[in-house]
């Protein structure tokens, strides 16, 4: 018999920040416009793990997005219906500092963020803010090999003293790097390292996650100092790992996997690198260049964590056996016990619970959920009073099954600060470029041959969402 799980009255804390999230480069468009300059986003019309073109290209969704520069106003005025507490974006680095390494900003780029913050803050939307999302400026990848260069540090700490130093009265909520692991997997839209991967030596590669972690933590103590009043968090990609089976072998292999994205967390959070990674280092030939101030740097520890979750995976050391997960970003073998969604992501709500109590058991930090959702090919129809929408049960059934298991963390003891569903608005998926595979709450009818209206359209799921932040999460219960 299926286990019924009800949420009590006051599950949720009354501060639970509901809301949505997103990144400029994959709605705003306006690629070259109020003199920004061009990113690895514009190069890469197939997604993160595509080839690469040498400069934009129509085929490129990205470049116009779904117009949020240009409609923010009316998309925000539906976030505010649907009831958002807070509001995860990107600023674009290109936007402020076109080139990445110039010494002044660009004011056009600075007042629309100015603008876009002003606009939340009119309807009580808290802004989430992520400092660089896979957005960094391409003269920066081209010129310098990205995050490989020690000089990204600098440019980084200007862009950022920047930004804070503009929003300070304005952003309470920020993030550093997003997804800061994904770097070893994507490195030209993570780091925007140009090297091949084929050609990038492990030493190179750890040599940038060494400086993307400095640079988050001066960013924490550059804000820490322009905004006493602000919290700093980190943004890594989470994914639970099980055993394929219960042989010792199999567990080593889950420790292994899951050190390689705790180490990431492991220093925002303890502010030193752990002893597993420097056997790793030691083993693999791997010295890191220090700067004569790293060490006392990365002290500089965040004041939350910051996660997505998608997906589970599952590991184990026969290498007879390892049948990879299609959708799994992070490498792992499928798993045989859960459905995959049309995208070959393996849908595993529990994970969520895993997550939360593992991060919460090894950091006793804050934790915020600022990625969950479900890419699908969605179906915009008329509905029976002529109104057009989508009929997106599966969208609801996921997110509703993921909260329920929030829930329960919650009951757990674990200190959740919010939530926030990926693409709450139809925009350009990063793993493969497409329009088609969406995740909003709202439809915009815009396609992957860069035809439709743009108009937006409220899917099921909008009204199902407004109900539960209007319940603070006891409409789960429900279903």
């Amino acid at each position: 018999m299926k286990e019924k799980i009800t949420l009590t009255v006051d599950q949720f804390p009354k501060d639970f920040l509901w809301g949505g999230a997103v990144a400029a480069n994959q709605l705003e468009g306006a690629y070259n416009e109020d003199g920004k300059g061009l990113t690895v986003q514009d190069v890469t019309p197939h997604g993160g793990f595509g080839p690469i073109t040498e400069v934009p290209t129509e085929d490129n969704m990205k470049l116009v997005g779904i117009d949020f520069y240009h409609r923010y106003k009316e998309d925000v005025k539906l976030f505010a219906e649907m009831g958002f507490k807070t509001f995860r974006t990107s600023i674009a680095w290109s936007r402020i500092f076109p080139n990445g390494d110039e010494t002044e900003p660009n004011e056009a780029g600075l007042k629309f963020y100015d603008d876009l913050f002003d606009e939340l803050l009119k309807y009580n939307i808290e802004p989430l803010v992520t400092l660089s999302h896979y957005e960094t400026p391409l003269h920066l990848a081209k010129e310098y090999d990205g995050w490989v260069n020690r000089k990204m540090i600098g440019f980084y700490e200007n862009y950022v003293r920047t930004v804070f130093t503009r929003y300070k009265g304005k952003v309470k909520y920020w993030l550093t790097f997003n997804e800061i692991n994904s770097i070893i997997h994507a490195p030209f839209m993570s780091g925007g390292i140009a090297t091949a991967p084929e050609k990038l030596t492990q030493k190179d590669l750890y040599q940038a996650v060494h400086h993307e972690l400095v640079a988050s933590a001066s960013a924490t103590k550059i804000g820490h100092k322009i905004m006493p009043e602000a919290q700093i968090g980190c943004m890594v990609l989470a994914m639970p790992t099980y055993p394929l089976t219960s042989h010792p072998d199999d567990i080593i292999a889950v420790m292994e996997a899951e050190r390689k994205n705790y180490f990431f967390s492991d220093v925002h959070v303890r502010g030193t690198y752990p002893g597993y990674m420097k056997r790793f280092f030691r083993e693999n030939a791997i010295e890191l260049d220090y700067g004569p101030e790293d060490e006392e740097l990365l002290k500089n520890t965040v004041d939350f964590i910051s996660f997505s979750y998608y997906m589970s995976s599952t590991e184990t050391a026969d290498e007879s056996k390892r049948e990879k997960g299609k959708g799994n970003i992070l490498g792992g073998i499928s798993n045989p016990y859960l459905e995959a969604s049309e995208w070959g992501w393996q849908i595993d709500p529990k994970g969520l619970r895993i997550v939360l109590n593992s991060f919460w058991d090894r950091y006793q930090k804050p934790l915020f959920i600022v990625e969950n959702g479900l890419g699908a090919n969605d179906e915009l129809i008329t509905d029976e009073n002529g109104n057009k929408t989508v009929n997106d049960d599966y969208r609801i059934k996921y997110l509703n099954d993921h909260l329920v298991q929030v829930g329960e963390a919650l009951k757990d003891g674990v200190q959740v600060m919010g939530y926030t569903t990926w693409g709450c608005i139809d925009l350009v998926s990063a793993s493969t470029a497409e329009l088609k595979k969406r995740y909003g709450f709202i439809y915009v009818d815009r396609h992957d041959d860069g035809s439709g209206t743009l108009e937006r359209y409220k899917k099921e799921s909008f009204f199902w969402y407004k109900k539960v932040i209007e319940t603070n999460g006891t409409s789960l219960s429900e279903k």
